[in-house]
């Protein structure tokens, strides 16, 4: 099984998603999952190109994400914790009924959907991640008009499985996305 590099995992990134936003959400998931990674001693390279590579497929597939992107990581050799976790952070959507069985599944289901919030709440509190308030990402998690396309159940049981809070996740993610700025 092999491993891209993180410039080689952003190659890829770039071949198949065009659209800015996408990209970034990608750089901040890949963000947390090293973050992650390093509070769990995991390997930071795969927990970072699985956030990366998450949703690669989606552009180009969104009605069959992230079917496409498994094949493709199976083709090119990729760890099996890495196909699991791109499956099962798709739980719910497009069929797939995969649960995670492990911390780097857990962490990307967990940092998948909470990345949504906490760039929406930068949208309309446009100050560095460094500055933002926990709470306040809190209450607007709590919110269900706020961000209303994340799933928030999905968090949950990401955390369930990363065996992380709440309240920490959120706390967790704000000082990992400070270096984003």
């Amino acid at each position: 099984m092999t491993i891209p590099s993180k410039e080689e995992a952003q190659l890829l990134l770039e071949q198949h998603v065009k659209d800015e936003y996408q990209r970034y959400h990608a750089k901040m998931v890949a963000t947390a999952m090293e973050g992650y990674a390093g509070k769990f001693g995991e390997g930071p390279v795969l927990w970072y190109v699985t956030g990366l590579l998450h949703d690669i497929d989606f552009e180009e597939h969104p009605d069959k994400h992230p079917a496409e992107s498994l094949t493709w990581f199976k083709e090119w050799g990729y760890p099996e914790e890495l196909i699991h976790a791109a499956e099962a952070h798709a739980y719910g959507y497009n069929g797939f009924t995969t649960l995670p069985t492990t911390k780097l599944a857990g962490a990307l289901m967990a940092c998948d959907e909470m990345s949504g919030i906490v760039y929406a709440y930068k949208k309309i509190n446009p100050a560095p991640y460094s500055q933002m308030k926990a709470s306040s990402i809190k209450k607007r998690f709590n919110e269900a008009k706020f961000a209303a396309k994340i799933d928030r159940p999905t968090i949950i049981r990401g955390l369930d499985a990363l065996g992380v809070s709440l309240d920490d996740h959120i706390a967790n993610l704000i000082s990992f996305f400070a270096k984003l700025g």
